[in-house]
């Protein structure tokens, strides 16, 4: 198996495996993105591999007859996830931050120009970009719906342990059980360690 970026300890334990064994996982957990029945257009932001559940997302919204913008970003091409395993229905606006396809830009310094247009806005990437949307999205008194992946240190994956557990308006919420998923206005950011 060939994996490009080796981090942490399990992605080391995944890259060692043998191609064949079989593994035994539990998932997905939790609670997903929820398209409202109402909105006809989805604004679709992805930062590096932050595209695999929205991916999933798209497909699902195109099944709906919905129409959908994907805004996909990462540092270089080789970050990018290939254009021909997405819907091709999908309007598909690429950045790359050092300009080498796409866009030269962040992802996020696209935001901007997609969110009158969309009806709904759903999102999974780094933390940065989530910081840069929500001083976005609150600087222009955003007041449509924008739902957010969170991807924290899980110990459990079943609620038990609490230890992913972050601060939201209505306290303290556990990202395997009632996340991954959340609603930006609810989550207080400065307190999100991802």
């Amino acid at each position: 198996m060939e994996i490009k970026s080796i981090k942490g300890q399990g992605t080391l334990w995944l890259s060692k495996l043998e191609e064949g064994v079989e593994l035994d996982l539990l998932g997905p957990l939790g609670n997903g993105f929820q398209i409202e029945p109402s909105t006809q257009n989805i604004l679709i932001v992805a930062g590096g591999i932050g595209i695999a559940p929205l991916k999933f997302l798209a497909k699902k919204a195109l099944a709906l007859k919905k129409s959908v913008t994907i805004l996909l970003g990462a540092r270089t091409r080789s970050g990018i996830y290939p254009e021909n395993l997405l819907p091709r229905e999908v309007k598909l606006v690429l950045a790359t931050e050092d300009g080498s396809l796409g866009r030269k830009a962040r992802v996020t310094d696209l935001l901007h120009e997609h969110l009158v247009w969309a009806d709904q806005v759903f999102a999974c990437g780094p933390q940065a970009m989530y910081v840069e949307m929500v001083k976005q999205c609150t600087d222009r008194e955003v007041k449509k719906p924008v739902q957010f992946s969170l991807e924290v240190r899980m110990g459990c994956g079943v609620g038990a342990c609490y230890a992913c557990s972050i601060k939201t308006k209505q306290g303290m919420l556990r990202v395997c059980r009632e996340g991954p998923v959340f609603n930006i206005s609810d989550i207080i950011w400065q307190e999100v360690k991802i």
